[in-house]
């Protein structure tokens, strides 16, 4: 008998177990049996109710009735055009299109097994396409007790006929089932050979003792553990699928919510300076000197800010908002707040443009208020410095001993800020831009930089709005305050899709409306994917067209920045001032031309994506993105927010040259078709992994949720939290309940597990 724990090895013998290891990483028993069928293949009985719909990847079992070959009409060749009797009375089209070659194979009377795709060619009549076959053993011959000795298929069942010549032979009983699973498979494990794996394990397994208590599971109609892993298997009707797949689901939601509410735990238990608001302090006179008043939700977020601030245990809370809906004004209100208090704030920014352009906007803020220790500066003043990387080694000194002194209330800089060398006078906050592009580990890093027995106050931002559901999973060790509402004097965007290859003339006029623009005294920037020094493996330095970064030979070619900014200045934009701005210029050189585009000598910025977040030149009113399928959903609208942000309205032209059908088109057709940030950010999740939400590609681990849906489950998501929250208040390390500790590293992996445990 087995359990889960169990190694493969053991149980399969070294070989199986090893190709199951080299495809999927597969150690134990556990491992195998949470590999989930992708679908299931379905018998032909149910076909007699309704017509299958389009599209549609089913599985049908019968006798070829007709086997006809007729030539092609257009062109050379024939199709071999079947008919196969499923016992319901009625007969399944299947066509063939290599026709001289499965004649031989796919014959009349044979009892076949076929699997491919519904297509309608007419109204009311479908067909099978050029299936996968597989030709079956006729009940009483001598050689189809239970086994298939000589097998012949084709297409996707190949594997199957392989398995049957590899091994001598191939059980075909579960043919017989109404739903067959299918399983992700590459070519050297195939989904019928996990399926010979998996019923090899569930004949061995031992009952499992379920870790859910019994009350839970009766509460939300739960199957036991045991039984939700056979179903999901090997299910016997439809309804078992949905039973097993809801049990399934849930374990996955409590194994997060689980961790989180660890997490929650933990951070309740640390302690926080204080930092109670003062009414007299640099926080009420930078508010006092606005020159604007604060949206209603801007003062609400303040507040809830102010209140966690001003507790000894550490706050901890996400700050959201769409593109330009003031954070950054919340975000300093709250560093005064802390600077009141007498501790100093970190501000830590993606990339050094970002932060060049967050030291220059606080400081212009602030005023007088911001420059202590100089000439005029305000009796409550502060000092805020920069620091990055590329710094000269004067200038990182002064601004390195200012932090170390207390001198500097604000320091503001990249990743450099995580060096052990560099150290704070008393860190109270740390503020984390565009959160989701920091490790863990780099967060960590600078909340450790507090004094011992400490821990700083923590608020991440993000333009890039996550739906509840995401936050609940993801984030739900944070407090989540939203920003709805932009401040007045915003302009309306108006964006629009321009199909190069359809209309090429559509492109020549994006350049006319730059000069439009630039003519009425206004700015514009032009957006590439990709820099072009031979980064896309041209190996052409200087950066010619290129094609796509995933190898695909017939991928389009994609168009760099050097060579857009070439192309531009000597060309439909040879009459104005034209600025290049990219991630591998000089940090001296990247600072002067944001500087110059920012005080409008430079009329058209030519760049890539570091100008993504943050940036804000009021000024700016028009923005080209080059290739604009080749960027994300949430991405573009990053990037679309850098425009509209004075008096005047903003353009955003999508130049692409993908097919007016195809998914990337229908992707910048939404873009273009709305501005609100949330209802993007459910398009953007539904066309990527929500792997990639949860933050596997920093943990460097695969997807780990394979039922559930961070978008769908909300209800899911809420029991899960519930639950989660009363056992962990209980019992902090799970000591009392060994099963549910057990099911959370089995339904998220270990990698996983200790990423969100750090986030």
């Amino acid at each position: 008998m087995a359990v889960l724990s169990d190694r493969l090895d053991h149980i399969l013998g070294v070989k199986a177990a090893g190709a199951l290891v080299d495809a999927f990483d597969m150690h134990t028993v556990e491992d195998l049996l949470r590999h989930y069928p992708l679908r299931y293949a379905t018998q032909g009985q149910p076909l007699t109710e309704e017509a299958p719909e389009d599209g549609t990847h089913i599985t049908v079992i019968g006798r070829i009735t007709k086997a006809e070959l007729r030539p092609m009409r257009n062109r050379r060749g024939s199709l071999l055009k079947v008919v196969l009797d499923t016992g319901t009375g009625r007969g399944v089209d299947v066509t063939f299109f290599n026709g001289d070659k499965v004649k031989y194979v796919v014959r009349e009377g044979f009892r076949a097994m076929m699997s491919g795709t519904v297509n309608y060619w007419r109204p009311g009549r479908w067909n099978l396409s050029h299936p996968g076959y597989l030709i079956l053993p006729e009940s009483g011959s001598d050689d189809s007790v239970g086994t298939l000795t000589t097998v012949r298929g084709g297409g996707d069942l190949r594997g199957l006929a392989q398995s049957a010549k590899d091994s001598g032979g191939v059980d075909t009983a579960f043919l017989e089932r109404e739903f067959i699973p299918v399983y992700p498979a590459t070519a050297k494990v195939q989904s019928w050979d996990v399926l010979a794996c998996v019923r090899q394990v569930l004949d061995q397994l031992d009952p499992i003792e379920d870790p859910l208590p019994e009350q839970v599971r009766a509460e939300h109609v739960l199957l036991n553990v045991s039984d939700a892993l056979r179903l999901i298997h090997l299910p016997e009707q439809k309804a078992d699928i949905s039973r097993a797949k809801d049990r399934l689901r849930f374990d996955e939601a409590l194994a997060l919510q689980l961790v989180l509410a660890q997490r929650r735990h933990e951070i309740s238990g640390r302690s926080a300076r204080a930092c109670p608001p003062h009414p007299d302090g640099v926080a009420a006179a930078f508010e006092h000197r606005l020159p604007f008043d604060l949206t209603a939700g801007q003062r609400q977020v303040i507040g809830e800010i102010s209140a966690d601030l001003a507790r000894e245990q550490p706050m901890h809370r996400l700050l959201q908002g769409e593109v330009g809906s003031g954070k950054t004004i919340v975000a300093l209100h709250a560093m005064l707040q802390v600077i009141d208090a007498g501790l100093q704030c970190v501000l830590l920014a993606p990339t050094e443009v970002l932060a060049a352009q967050h030291y220059r906007s606080l400081r212009g803020m602030l005023g007088e208020l911001g420059t202590a220790g100089e000439l005029g500066a305000g009796a409550n003043a502060t000092r805020v410095v920069l620091v990055t990387g590329s710094m000269s080694a004067g200038a990182k000194k002064a601004a390195l001993l200012d932090a170390v002194t207390g001198v500097a209330g604000i320091v503001i800089g990249t990743h450099a800020l995580i060096q052990d060398n560099i150290e704070f006078f008393d860190l109270g906050m740390v503020v984390v831009d565009e959160q989701h592009r920091f490790g863990v580990e780099q967060r960590d890093s600078l909340r450790a930089k507090a004094k011992a027995g400490f821990s700083p106050h923590l608020l991440v931002m993000t333009a890039t709005p996550i739906p509840r559901t995401i936050a609940m999973t993801t984030l739900g060790d944070l407090e989540t305050s939203t920003l709805t509402e932009l401040p007045k004097g915003r302009s309306p965007i108006t964006s629009k899709v321009v199909p190069r290859r359809q209309h090429p003339n559509w492109v020549d006029r994006a350049w006319e409306r730059i000069l439009e623009e630039v003519a009425a005294g206004r700015q514009a920037y032009v957006v590439c994917s990709r820099i072009g020094d031979d980064e896309a493996g041209t190996g052409k330095s200087g950066g010619g067209r290129a094609k796509s970064g995933n190898g695909a030979k017939d991928a389009p070619a994609t168009q760099a920045v050097l060579e857009v900014f070439e192309m531009l200045r000597g060309g439909p934009l040879s009459g104005v001032r034209v600025g290049l701005l990219h991630g591998r210029l000089p940090a001296e050189e990247k600072d002067q031309v944001m500087r110059e585009f920012t005080e409008g000598s430079v009329d058209v910025l030519v760049c890539t994506t570091v100008v993504e977040v943050g940036v804000d030149v009021p000024n700016a009113t028009v923005m080209v993105i080059v290739d604009a399928d080749r960027f994300g959903v949430s991405q573009l609208h990053q990037l679309r927010g850098r425009i509209g942000r004075g008096e005047h309205p903003g353009l955003c032209l999508l130049i692409t040259d993908a097919a007016p059908g195809g998914s990337a088109m229908a992707r910048l057709n939404a873009v273009a078709a709305t501005t609100d940030g949330f209802e993007l950010a459910v398009l953007d999740l539904r066309t990527r992994r929500e792997g990639d939400v949860l933050g596997a590609a920093q943990s460097g681990t695969v997807r780990s949720l394979r039922l559930l849906s961070l978008l769908d489950d909300l209800e899911v998501i809420t029991a899960a939290k519930e639950i989660a929250h009363a056992v962990v208040e209980s019992d902090p390390g799970l000591v009392g309940h060994p099963g549910l500790a057990g099911m959370m590293h089995a339904a998220v992996d270990s990698e996983r597990l200790e990423y969100l445990a750090k986030s």
